[in-house]
Formats: C-alpha cells, structure tokens, sequence
C-alpha cells in the first residue's frame, strides 16, 4: 500500500502532532532501491533515515507503521532514530519464516490486481462484495471502507515496483531486544494474516506494551481511524 492507507487517520493525529506520511522504497510515489540492493527492512530503514536526514529531521521521532512499516518502526527503535513506536500488525515476529498463506494471500492478490484491476475494482465498489475481497489482507469491516479507499488500496498493489522483491527479502525474523524506547505493539483479534504464531513476544524487550484491539483485521486504519489515531495519540 501506499501513504494514502493513513489519510483516515492523519487528521486526528494532526490536530496535535507534526505528520508526515512516507511511501516505502518502491511503493507509492518512492522509486524502488538502487539496483541490486535488497529491499530488506534494514536497507528500507537506511532509506528512510537518509529521508529524514534530507527533510532535516536528525534527532529522534515518534513513529507508527502498519504491517511491513510496523517492522520498520521497531527497526528505527532499535538504531536509536524512533524516540517511540507504535506497530500496528508489525511483521517479523514469527520464530522462522512468515506463516506459509501470507505469501499466497498477497501474490493471489497481486496477480488479481495486475491481471484483473477492472474486475477487481468493481467488485470493491459494492460493499458486500469489498468485504468479501478485503477482509482478509485487510480487514474485516471493509465493507464500511470509502469506495475511493479501496479503489486507491487496488491501484497501489497493482503499481508496486517493488513488490515480489519485497515480500521475498522481507521473511527474515526481527530481534529488537536491545530496544530501549517506548513501544507498543497492536494487533487485531480478527487479524487473519498475522495469526498468534507471528506474534512472538520474546521478540522485543520486556517494556513492550501489547495491545489487542477487537474487531481489527491486518490493516485497520480505514475501519477503525479514531481508535487507531488514539492509540497513536496517547502513547
């Protein structure tokens, strides 16, 4: 996905706080990564710190991240340039590998999107039929999602430059006991992506402040944008 999966909730965030909104290298309006350079989360987060750097943002901010941006928030807390984090279904927290139907959930997706982007995008304008297609890699409640939401969510997939390159050098579990900073970790009871086993808690330091929120799915800062822009106000 693309920034635009936070635009239900920037408003909230913004009434207090400073936010700037960022696609990762090779979604969005980001260009990929240099040529044979590997999208994984530590390159991403090189990128991202150099953005940072370029904006002039060199002391540490708050972030909040979402699926792979959730694992690139924890990552920034564990190089020191997070001052706090809030990771929403962050990725990475599985003992091995991801759990064997993210890969075919996604490039199911992607194949729809790429093959079929007519198709799809009709079936996400209904919305009996958006909850049928999201509920899953998004989330339940999608039928409430805006139209434009969805149809923006089924352009971004379809545009990715760096999509297979991404969910296959993305796989490597994370560490970040050595974190020292606030964090705080969500996920949705109804977050059919990353089940219980992707959730290891020994993963990240003791600190940590797990949250489960109920009738969440992966990705649900469309369904729930109060609720997800008061967890990020109050942490």
């Amino acid at each position: 996905m693309s920034h635009a999966a936070w635009n239900p909730v920037t408003p909230d965030l913004s009434r207090t706080r400073t936010v700037i909104a960022f696609d990762i290298a090779g979604f969005g309006s980001t260009p990929p990564l240099p040529d044979r350079v590997r999208p994984t989360i530590s390159n991403l987060v090189d990128a991202l710190e150099q953005t940072l750097g370029d904006i002039g943002l060199w002391h540490p901010v708050d972030f909040a991240g979402n699926s792979l941006g959730g694992a690139m928030a924890l990552e920034a807390a564990r190089r020191g340039i997070a001052r706090s984090v809030v990771a929403i279904s962050p990725i990475g927290l599985w003992r091995d590998v991801p759990p064997p139907h993210v890969r075919y959930v996604f490039r199911g997706l992607r194949f729809m999107v790429t093959h079929a982007p007519g198709l799809v995008k009709a079936a996400v304008r209904r919305p009996l039929l958006r909850e049928v297609v999201l509920a899953v890699p998004l989330s339940v409640g999608s039928r409430r999602m805006p139209v434009a939401d969805a149809v923006r969510a089924v352009d971004d997939l379809a545009s990715a430059r760096a999509f297979e390159a991404t969910l296959e050098h993305t796989r490597a579990p994370f560490s970040g006991v050595g974190i020292r900073v606030p964090v705080t970790v969500a996920f949705g009871d109804c977050d059919w992506i990353l089940t219980q086993r992707a959730r290891r808690r020994s993963a990240l330091p003791p600190h940590t402040v797990w949250v489960e929120k109920s009738g969440w799915g992966h990705v649900p800062m469309s369904v729930d944008a109060a609720g997800v822009a008061q967890l990020i106000g109050t942490e």
